[in-house]
C-alpha cells in the first residue's frame, strides 16, 4: 500500500493548468480565471478544512453517436477531479495490464486498433492459420457501476485518511439531486431508462462526461483484466473501455473463458455482459473494434462512422466549424485503407471550398491529378 503525502497548494495549481487547457473557452473556466489565484487558495482551504461541496452539473442528452446523457461538472469542480487524477494516476495506471486502453495518454483508438492487429498476426501465426474474435462489453457500464464495490477497491491503495475522504466525495457525489437542465423534455425522452442516472439503484452509477468517471471506470474493470490475464491465462485480450476483445484458434475456449469472465463481474462488481452483444466469428470476416473494421491484411473505418461524417457536413454549420472536426474523421482514415473514401468526401463537397490541413490539402491534390 502506497502512503499518501498531504494535498499541497502546488497540486491545486498544477491541476488547474490541466484543466484549463481544454477547457479555457467555456463561460465557467473564464469566469474562474478572472481570480484564479484567489479562487484556488479558497479551494485549497475548502479541501484542507474538508468543506469542499461540488456545485451543481450542467446536464444534457446528446444523440450521436448514440443516445445517452452527459454531466458536465462545474470547472472548479473538474479542478478536484484532476487533483484526485494526478495524486492517483501512477499508482493505478501502472497497475493496470498493458492491454486496458482508453482514457489513458498514448493509448486511444488507433493504439488499440494497432494492438489488436499485432494480436491478429500473433494468433493466427502470421496469417497462416485460422482464427476466431470474440467481442462482448459490460451491459449500461457507467450506469451499473456499483459505488461501494469501487470505493473500497480504490481503498486498497490508499493509506490516507484525507484522500480517502476527497475520493469518497466525488464517487458519492449524486448529481441528479443538484443541477441545470440544458436539454429540452422531448430530447431527455430519448434517453433509455436502463442509461440514464435517474433510474440508477442507490450508491449505483457515475456521471458521464467527468474525468473522474473514466478514470474510476478503468480502475473498476482492471479487476476484471487482471482475472482475465493472470487466472484465466488469456493471452490475445484487450479492452478498450468497457469494449472486450479475445483472440484464439478455439472457439471453445473463447467461449469457455467468457463463461467464467460473467461468473466472475456478476459476483466480485455486480455488473453484467450484455447478452445481445456477444460476437464470435472467424477474424477474416473482419473485427468491429474502436471505430475500424479490422481484418488480417488492412483496416477500414466502421460505415456509420463514414455516415456521421457526411451528416456532419450536412448539418447547417460554416465551413470553419466543421473543418477541425473533418480533419479528425481524415486523420482516423490516414491510419486505415481509406483512400477512395477521402476522395469519394473531396470530390462529393467540392463546391464546399473547405480549407483543410496540410494532409488532406495532399489528398485533394492526388485526387484532381
Amino acid at each position: 500500500m502506497v502512503k499518501d503525502g498531504p494535498l499541497v497548494i502546488s497540486e491545486v495549481f498544477q491541476a488547474y493548468y490541466d484543466c484549463r487547457r481544454t477547457k479555457r473557452n467555456s463561460e465557467s473556466a473564464r469566469r474562474y480565471e478572472i481570480s484564479f489565484e484567489s479562487n484556488l487558495v479558497d479551494l485549497y482551504q475548502r479541501l484542507i478544512e474538508q468543506t469542499y461541496e461540488p456545485a451543481k452539473s450542467s446536464f444534457f442528452v446528446v444523440l450521436e453517436p448514440k443516445v445517452r446523457e452527459i454531466w458536465a461538472a462545474e470547472f472548479e469542480d473538474r479542478i478536484v477531479h484532476h487533483i484526485l487524477y494526478n495524486r492517483f494516476y501512477d499508482r493505478f495506471v501502472n497497475s493496470f495490464i498493458h492491454d486496458s486502453y482508453a482514457c489513458i495518454p498514448n493509448k486511444g483508438t488507433l493504439k488499440a486498433s494497432e494492438r489488436l492487429q499485432k494480436f491478429i498476426r500473433s494468433a493466427t501465426e502470421n496469417h497462416s492459420k485460422p482464427c476466431y474474435y470474440l467481442k462482448c462489453d459490460i451491459a449500461n457500464f457507467f450506469m451499473a457501476i456499483n459505488k461501494d464495490i469501487l470505493y473500497e477497491i480504490i481503498c486498497r491503495k490508499v493509506n490516507d485518511h484525507w484522500w480517502k475522504w476527497l475520493t469518497r466525495v466525488i464517487i458519492y457525489h449524486n448529481p441528479t439531486e443538484n443541477f441545470v437542465c440544458k436539454s429540452p423534455k422531448a430530447k431527455i425522452d430519448l434517453v433509455p431508462k436502463n442509461k440514464s442516472l435517474f433510474k440508477t439503484s442507490p450508491n449505483t452509477g457515475l456521471p458521464i462526461g467527468n474525468l473522474s468517471s473514466q478514470f474510476f471506470g478503468n480502475i473498476y474493470l482492471n479487476e476484471l483484466d487482471q482475472y482475465t490475464k493472470h487466472h484465466l491465462k488469456v493471452k490475445n485480450y484487450i479492452r478498450y473501455a468497457d469494449d472486450i476483445i479475445m483472440l484464439d484458434q478455439d472457439p471453445k475456449m473463447l467461449n469457455q473463458n467468457y463463461k467464467h469472465m460473467c461468473s466472475f463481474v456478476e459476483h466480485n462488481l455486480r455488473i453484467k455482459f450484455h447478452p445481445n452483444k456477444k460476437q464470435m466469428n472467424l477474424i477474416e470476416k473482419g473485427v468491429d473494434f474502436v471505430g475500424y473494421i479490422i481484418k488480417p491484411h488492412s483496416k477500414y473505418l466502421r460505415r456509420s462512422t463514414i455516415s456521421n461524417l457526411y451528416n456532419k457536413v450536412n448539418e447547417n454549420k460554416t465551413n470553419n466549424q466543421l473543418v477541425p472536426s473533418i480533419n479528425s474523421y481524415f486523420g482516423m482514415m490516414r491510419h486505415a485503407d481509406c483512400f477512395n473514401e477521402r476522395k469519394r468526401f473531396v470530390i462529393t463537397f467540392a463546391d464546399r471550398k473547405f480549407k483543410f490541413d496540410k494532409y488532406l490539402t495532399k489528398v485533394i491534390k492526388q485526387t484532381n491529378k
